[in-house]
């Protein structure tokens, strides 16, 4: 079924054909509107947006290739198919080198305009979608979507803010979990190259070998199982960025290859000869002190150097607590869509003991445990219960415990700890012991043992 809302404008100074090609495309679910010339297909195309446009090359005042152009700067993503008389297949052909989508032979082959139109049609869909995918990943990776208000990532955007726009090579550093591909992506797509590819590489995802032929490619016959030339993560980032993820785990002979391509902009292949030179800006992360690593011998420092021209160190979790907050309304709103759940509202038991938990996974860990609960839970309301059981067991008042604590012994500090946690998680299952015992990761007559322990039948029979 053809979309009504397709439209076309045919440009010809041929009565007939405008009229044969108005009532053709009519029929096959188009709208269509007709220009005997350029000056009036230009009006029409101040007025109207037009899907593809269809022009005749020789026309009196002004020709279709001059036409084309003066579109072409009113919208380089215009699609064009030109007509010509066989005499003028050489302009034709000048014409798709500066972008028409075809031509078409006079006198007309009816077939052969439906295709070219059909598939024209499907090409204008792909650039649009392309187009929109562009804006919403833009759009996705702004600085206004790397949540947080706290202080410390406010420096980070200003950080971000300043460099986006530069070839300046980054190092970003920060625990696992703290979203430093995030930030590589805002880094990339708030910069002159958005346009052209973002290449993600986890260094320590591959042995050595396979990550050199990995980021620089390889020649046919290079080594056991290279059956043809491949393009590396290099070349294929040309003009654009190369994100190398876990940069401490690459190998010092592959350290010295990464260095020569920083510094001089070029390498060869795994076994080939031809220098290749590329136009690539470097973003490097890690989760380790490089610093640290050059001392111990398994970093180069002219490499660190290189890398760290601009360092952005992104703060743990626990260190930005009032931003998390604002982290469990997306992940909530996130997971809710996803999910079809309705959950509205977070407890102020459950802020809390999101807020005292420690994260050692960091914003990971933060969204891993709403997704859990946005699954596991129900209703409008994320509650306490509803959290990971490690986040629940934080509801211990610490404070509390230090002056129960002071000057006893450890085995009596753990038996303390460990009755709390039990009559918190038998509270939060209703006393079900099953529930309880499964919830626990113990057997149930571990669970009754311990009960009876701790004298905690009473508590319930109260």
């Amino acid at each position: 079924m053809k979309d009504l809302k397709k439209r076309i404008l045919v440009v010809d100074d041929e009565d007939s054909v405008r009229r044969l090609l108005q009532e053709l495309l009519k029929k096959e679910g188009y709208q269509v509107k007709t220009a005997e010339n350029g000056l009036e297909a230009l009006e029409l195309v101040d007025k109207f947006h037009f899907e593809l446009i269809i022009i005749d090359i020789r026309m009196p005042v002004m020709d279709g290739l001059e036409l084309f152009r003066i579109l072409r700067e009113k919208d380089p993503e215009i699609i064009v198919i030109i007509m010509t008389a066989y005499t003028g297949v050489d302009t034709a052909v000048e014409a798709m080198k500066m972008g028409a989508y075809n031509y078409i032979s006079k006198p007309f082959n009816i077939s052969e305009i439906k295709l070219n139109v059909r598939r024209a049609l499907e090409i204008k869909n792909l650039v649009e979608e392309v187009k929109d995918l562009r804006q919403e990943i833009k759009v996705r990776y702004s600085l206004n979507n790397i949540i947080g208000n706290s202080g410390k990532m406010q420096e980070v955007y200003k950080l971000i803010g300043r460099v986006a726009d530069s070839n300046a090579t980054v190092l970003i550093q920060g625990e696992s979990g703290t979203g430093k591909e995030l930030v590589a992506r805002a880094l990339h797509y708030n910069s002159s190259r958005q346009k052209a590819p973002l290449v993600t590489v986890n260094c320590a995802a591959l042995p050595e070998g396979l990550l050199e032929s990995e980021l620089f490619g390889h020649e046919k016959g290079a080594f056991t199982g290279a059956f043809e030339k491949k393009k590396g993560k290099f070349e294929h980032a040309n003009k654009g960025t190369i994100f190398l993820d876990e940069i401490s785990e690459i190998s010092p002979n592959l350290q010295v290859k990464l260095l020569r391509v920083i510094q001089e902009k070029e390498f060869e292949r795994v076994g080939g000869l031809e220098t290749i030179k590329v136009d690539v800006r470097i973003i490097a992360a890690t989760n380790r002190n490089l610093e640290e690593m050059i001392h111990e011998g398994s970093f180069r420092d002219d490499l660190y150097y290189r890398l760290n021209v601009v360092s952005i160190i992104i703060p743990p979790l626990r260190e930005r607590k009032e931003d998390i907050p604002f982290l469990v309304e997306y992940f909530l709103n996130k997971y809710n869509q996803e999910n079809g759940k309705e959950f509205k509202y977070v407890s102020s038991e459950a802020l809390q003991l999101l807020d005292a938990y420690e994260w050692p996974g960091n914003v990971r860990e933060l969204e891993n445990a709403i997704e859990r609960a946005v699954v596991m839970g129900n209703g409008e309301i994320l509650l306490p219960e509803h959290l990971p059981l490690n986040i629940q067991a934080t509801s211990l008042e610490e404070d509390k415990l230090k002056v129960h604590y002071e000057d006893k012994p450890l085995r009596e500090i753990l038996r303390e700890v460990e009755k709390k946690v039990l009559k918190k998680a038998l509270e939060q299952n209703q006393w079900n012991k099953a529930r309880t015992a499964v919830k626990l990761q113990i057997s149930r007559s571990a669970l009754l043992y311990k009960i009876e322990e701790y004298g905690l039948e009473s508590d319930f029979k109260d």
